[in-house]
């Protein structure tokens, strides 16, 4: 079961979805980094949540550093995840 996750893990470094995600008002900012891991700042305080994912598809699983878990899902570009809208963030 472990070397599936690490299969998964290589998958999710050359996916589409790797960068940073934003809530509309910018307030919580969501990046999927290419080795895995995610690095979530909510204002002010940087790397509020932290910890490693898995894309299969459109859907995404987390895992925080903390233990608990969560997933979301791409919609036409859109993520949804844990009640929150994220878009890609686009680069001024």
């Amino acid at each position: 079961m472990e070397s599936n996750k690490a299969e998964k893990s290589v998958q999710a470094s050359q996916h589409p979805y790797i960068g940073m995600w934003v809530t509309e008002d910018g307030n919580i900012r969501h990046e999927l980094l290419p080795n895995g891991r995610y690095d979530e700042a909510r204002g002010q305080r940087q790397s509020a949540y932290t910890g490693s994912y898995i894309l299969e598809d459109d859907y995404i699983e987390y895992v925080d550093d903390t233990g608990f878990t969560a997933d979301g899902v791409f919609k036409n570009g859109v993520l949804y995840h844990a009640g929150m809208v994220f878009y890609r963030e686009v680069k001024k």
